[in-house]
C-alpha cells in the first residue's frame, strides 16, 4: 500500500527541492483513507506517543485506563513508585480487564477472575492454575516500553523506537525552566473530533490562527503579530507565542525562569501528534491520535502549578482552554468540510514565525512515510 500520486509528489519535494515554496499538502492528505492506514502502520506503532501524565496516579496502585489504535492499556503506579504500561487485556480469553481509573492492590479480570500484579504479573488463574502444563510465566500482562518526560508518558507500541531523549534532543532547553514535571492536572477529558489527526496538530501548532480565530480569548494574551519559530529538530518542532504589553496574567512563576520566559508560552509539538502550550504557571497540551482518515481522540487538559490550586484559578483554566478548544473546532469543522471539495487545492504558508512549524511536520512526514 502506498499513498496517492499527489501526495507522494508533495512529500517528495518537500524533502528534495531546493528552496522550495512553502505550501500546504494536497487535500488528500486530510481525507484518504490509504494515508491514515499509512501514517498508523509506518508512523504511530513504531513512534513515540503521548498517553497523559505521571501525577494522575501519584500513590502506588493508582491506576487509568486509554486505548489507541485498539490496543487497550493500563496505566500504573508501581509498588517502587515507577510507572508502567500494561496490557489491558487478559490472558486467559481476551476480556478487557480494568475500566476506568482508581486504586487496586491487583488487577483483576471480571470475566473469570484471573488477576494479575500490578507489573503485569499472575498472581491466580482461579481453577485453571491446576490443570497440567500450565505455566504462570506465560501468561504475564505484555508491558510496552514507555518513558516520563516532564511528566508526561509516552508509549511505544512496537517497543522498536529509538532513544525519546535523541528524538528531541535541543528541546529541553526551551521547556525545563518552566518545570512541568512540577505541574499536576485539572480534569484529564478524552474527546472524539470529526477531523482529520493533522488538521488538529497543526492547528495547535500555528500562530496565524490566533487572532482571527481567538479574538477574545488568545489574541488580548498572545496575538499572531508576536510568535516567534525556533528551530526544529529531528522529532519536534515548536515557537515562542510572546505575550501583549497589557497582558498581566501568569504571575506565579518558576525562580529558574528567565525575564523572557515568563513573558511567554512555549509551543511544543512532539512528533507525530503531543503538542502543548508551556506557560509560566499552567500549561494546556493535547495528545491526538487518529482513529480514522477524518476522526481522531484527543486527550487533552490542563496541568498547573500548585499556587494556581491553591489560588483557585485550576478550573477557571480549564474552562478557558475549554473555549478555545471550541473556536478552534468550529473552524476546523469548517476546514475538514472544505477539503473535500473538488476545487481544494494547495495554498501558500505563512512566513516561518507563523507557519513554518507546518512546513516542518511536513519534512517529518515525508522521512517516516519513505518517500
Amino acid at each position: 500500500m502506498s499513498v496517492p500520486h499527489d501526495i507522494a509528489i508533495a512529500l517528495h519535494e518537500r524533502l528534495n527541492t531546493a528552496n522550495a515554496v512553502p505550501k500546504s499538502m494536497p487535500p488528500s492528505f486530510y481525507r484518504d483513507h490509504a494515508v491514515y492506514e499509512e501514517e498508523v502502520e509506518k508512523i504511530f506503532l513504531k513512534s513515540w506517543v503521548c498517553i497523559g501524565r505521571a501525577d494522575e496516579i501519584p500513590k502506588v496502585g493508582d491506576y487509568y485506563t486509554v486505548e489507541i489504535f485498539n490496543e487497550p492499556l493500563i496505566v500504573a503506579r508501581q509498588s517502587d513508585e515507577s510507572v508502567a504500561v500494561l496490557s489491558n487485556v487478559c490472558r486467559h480469553r481476551g476480556s478487557l480487564i480494568m475500566q476506568g481509573s482508581g486504586n487496586e492492590k491487583r488487577f483483576t479480570c471480571p470475566y473469570h477472575r484471573w488477576s494479575y500484579h500490578l507489573d503485569g504479573g499472575l498472581l491466580a488463574a482461579p481453577i485453571v492454575d491446576k490443570t497440567p502444563g500450565f505455566d504462570a510465566k506465560q501468561c504475564k500482562l505484555p508491558t510496552f516500553k514507555s518513558v516520563n518526560w516532564m511528566g508526561w508518558i509516552f508509549v511505544n507500541l512496537d517497543g522498536k523506537a529509538g532513544e525519546f531523549a535523541d528524538e528531541i534532543q535541543g528541546l529541553d532547553q526551551y521547556v525545563k525552566n518552566y518545570h512541568p514535571e512540577e505541574m499536576r492536572s485539572v480534569n484529564a477529558t478524552t474527546e472524539y473530533w470529526d477531523l482529520n489527526w493533522k488538521c488538529l496538530a497543526e492547528n495547535f501548532m500555528e500562530g496565524y490562527h490566533l487572532t482571527p480565530v481567538h479574538r477574545k480569548t488568545l489574541h488580548p494574551m498572545t496575538p499572531t503579530k508576536l510568535c516567534e519559530k525556533i528551530p526544529g529538530g529531528e522529532g519536534y518542532t515548536g515557537y515562542k507565542s510572546h505575550y501583549s504589553d497589557t497582558f498581566e496574567g501568569r504571575k506565579q512563576v518558576h525562580p529558574d525562569m528567565t525575564t523572557e520566559e515568563c513573558k511567554q508560552s512555549m509551543m511544543v509539538w512532539i512528533y507525530p501528534s503531543f503538542v502543548a502550550a508551556i506557560s509560566p504557571n499552567s500549561s494546556v497540551y493535547m495528545s491526538i491520535t487518529p482513529t480514522g482518515g477524518s476522526q481522531l481522540q484527543t486527550r487533552w487538559d490542563v496541568i498547573a502549578r500548585e499556587s494556581v490550586f491553591e489560588s483557585g484559578e485550576a478550573e477557571e483554566r480549564h474552562e478557558f482552554a475549554k473555549a478555545f478548544n471550541k473556536e478552534d473546532r468550529e473552524r476546523l469543522i469548517d476546514v475538514q468540510h472544505g477539503l473535500q471539495s473538488r476545487f481544494a487545492t494547495r495554498g501558500y504558508l505563512a512566513p516561518p514565525d507563523l507557519e513554518g512549524t507546518v512546513w516542518d511536520f511536513y519534512e517529518y512526514m515525508a522521512k517516516k512515510l519513505s518517500l
